[in-house]
């Protein structure tokens, strides 16, 4: 079953986790970029990384993940809602080369985290520098700054799907059972690319901890549904002012607005233009 995350739990270990899968979703979001191998790949590992943070949302917000740096990756961002509605866009330089390790792709890195909730007054951001070598190190040592428990993620993308396998640490783990956290640990480092991006969740989990008691939760749909909106885009050139959008359209012939993270493009020609300021004082100027 795709497009899904599926929380589990070891009852006798008191360690959780979830298993994520993206095929049509994914594919859906990569329609019309053309990003190179290297950036769907880590795109693809922080969006799994995303969905499985924001799974844990329990009333209605947004959890938004930049990774930003100086390097020919200068920005990943990623959002999602507590309805697991998924977005997400890279900025990607000319000179990006052949590297494949994120150290040189990203540079100086910073990874910022927000969470935007109803209960909230405002956003709450978290800043943090990028430590480790891959997208799974990353959040493994922010969760274990943050939170104060171990984790563990192993991800995967490809250009037609994407998946991860989530492991945490709970208090009592060690208590139940001393052993457990190392032992679980070690079988899921077994796992290959092929087996979490082909087997679904009871599947999965049955080949690496055949052994052990997991309790399977409900899966979730993930979607990626963003529709295209036009009045939110005229409303925001009407605060530009006329004149800077009129010398925009004097000077382009047609106002082109992209919104990288929705994966829409919005032209408005001088008739488009016309309408959005016929409400506005004064008469829109001639354009020839």
């Amino acid at each position: 079953m795709p497009n899904i995350v599926q929380r589990f739990l070891f009852d006798d270990l008191d360690i959780r986790g979830a298993v994520v899968r993206l095929d049509t979703v994914w594919q859906q979001l990569l329609t019309g970029r053309d990003y190179p191998a290297t950036i769907i790949d880590l795109l693809g590992q922080i969006s799994v990384t995303t969905v499985l943070l924001a799974d844990a949302l329990k009333q209605p917000g947004r959890l938004t993940i930049q990774l930003r740096g100086n390097g020919p990756l200068s920005l990943l961002v990623i959002d999602c809602s507590e309805t697991l509605n998924l977005r997400c866009m890279a900025q990607v330089g000319e000179n990006i080369g052949s590297s494949t390790k994120l150290v040189e792709l990203l540079g100086h890195g910073q990874l910022l985290l927000s969470l935007d909730m109803a209960s909230m007054r405002e956003p709450y951001q978290s800043v943090v520098p990028v430590v480790g070598d891959s997208i799974a190190a990353i959040f493994e040592h922010y969760l274990g700054q943050s939170e104060q428990l171990a984790s563990r993620f192993f991800l995967a993308a490809t250009p037609t799907g994407i998946a991860g396998l989530f492991l945490q640490k709970m208090p009592s783990t060690d208590q139940r059972d001393a052993d457990g956290w190392a032992r679980i640990e070690a079988l899921a480092a077994t796992v290959t690319k092929d087996e979490l991006l082909t087997l679904g969740s009871e599947a999965l989990l049955t080949r690496l901890f055949h052994e052990e008691t997991v309790r399977l939760f409900n899966a979730r749909e993930i979607t990626h549904h963003c529709p295209m909106d036009w009045e939110k885009v005229g409303n925001m050139l009407r605060t530009l002012g006329r004149e800077d959008v009129y010398r925009t359209l004097a000077a382009n012939g047609a106002v082109v607005i992209r919104d990288d993270l929705a994966n829409h493009t919005y032209r408005f020609d001088k008739a488009k233009i016309d309408e959005i300021f016929s409400n506005v004082s004064d008469s829109p100027r001639s354009v020839h």
